[in-house]
């Protein structure tokens, strides 16, 4: 598996990443469907077997149980994957899902990430969401004193704008941030990755297959789990989804010719920006996993990626303008994500 440095940091990420998030299960907050827990530390194991080294993960999914499978899995391991979990998105005493960076909340939420995963330090962690503004500060400047105590190595940042990055920088330097980034999602390009390169920031991307839509085995939401939020995500309801599916079709000559997956295509064409240090894929199976992992020595031609980008601009041309007031903002229950921010839709981000 080839790895690439994060930013100015001393650690180098596998190009891909294993994202836990389907792992939560149904234990609260957003849902990928039910899940078996032992499938997700077999795939855990696997992962790190194969070369994976780091694996994402965050209290928002499933109210914790993310993070307690991790630490399950990882506890009699011999080989110890880079760790990189989240504060800011948790939930109230009423289990409602609700956003919290004041200082006591920043550090309890740490605390409780350590114990659950069975470990003294975070290697990489993020402020998952700028949510409530008004402590957006407050929470980086305790972040901030979570790496001088030890407890953290780096800090970074996911679904922020520029203008929030540009203030938090005089407290300490972000020093990598977490975007959505895939075919289907692009806008990171034109100003957050160049933002990035500019400031020796790395980037580890979320979705880069657009939550399954990418790998061609979902041709409708009723394939997915009653209790699956992506049944109302934008990209797997029509008028889209017939676009996306148009736009898998396009990419398997070249999947064929390479005997490669589409999965193992979009995973290629995210990794072909210099900016992008690692693309995080979410899996819960083996299965899911092992196709991903196959990605990670993968290449496109410059033919192809121009072959890419026609597809992706006649997907464009022919995608309806978005519903007035563009597309909901931040996760379920967020204020609405400022104009131009990476998380700032479509909605089914935790």
């Amino acid at each position: 598996m080839r790895k690439r440095k994060l930013g100015t940091t001393d650690i180098e990420l596998s190009v891909i990443g294993l994202g836990s998030w389907p792992m939560g299960g149904v234990h609260g907050g957003m849902s990928w469907g039910t899940q078996d827990d032992q499938a997700s530390i077999d795939t855990i194991h696997h992962a790190m077997d194969k070369g994976i080294n780091w694996i994402d993960t965050a209290p928002a999914y499933g109210r914790g149980h993310s993070e307690e499978i991790i630490g399950k899995a990882i506890k009699d391991s011999s080989v110890k994957p880079i760790i990189v979990t989240k504060c800011g998105s948790t939930w109230d005493k009423e289990n409602k899902a609700t956003f919290e960076l004041h200082e006591a909340s920043v550090r309890a939420q740490c605390e409780a990430s350590l114990k659950r995963m069975g470990i003294d330090t975070i290697d990489l962690y993020l402020v998952h969401w700028p949510f409530p503004l008004e402590n957006m500060l407050e929470g980086w400047e305790t972040c901030s004193k979570l790496v001088k105590e030890g407890k953290v190595r780096y800090i970074g940042v996911s679904n922020f704008t520029i203008e929030q990055m540009e203030q938090l920088q005089p407290i300490h330097p972000v020093a990598f941030m977490e975007p959505p980034y895939s075919m289907i999602e692009r806008r990171i390009e034109s100003e957050i990755l160049p933002y990035c390169a500019a400031h020796n920031m790395g980037v580890i991307v979320y979705s880069p297959l657009q939550q399954g839509i990418l790998t061609g085995a979902i041709k409708s939401a009723d394939q997915l789990d009653d209790v699956d939020f992506r049944r109302n995500n934008p990209h797997f309801t029509e008028p889209e989804l017939s676009l996306n599916l148009k736009l898998v079709d396009g990419l398997r000559p070249i999947a064929q010719k390479h005997g490669r997956s589409v999965a193992q295509v979009a995973l290629a064409w995210v990794l072909r920006k210099k900016e992008v240090t690692s693309a995080l894929n979410g899996a819960r199976a083996i299965s899911e996993m092992e196709d991903s992992i196959l990605a990670g020595d993968f290449e496109l031609s410059d033919g192809e990626i121009a072959t890419i980008d026609r597809l992706l601009e006649k997907r464009q041309k022919e995608l309806p303008p978005p519903p007035a007031g563009g597309r909901p903002g931040g996760p379920p229950g967020a204020p609405g994500g400022p104009p131009g921010a990476p998380g700032g839709g479509p909605p089914g981000r935790p």
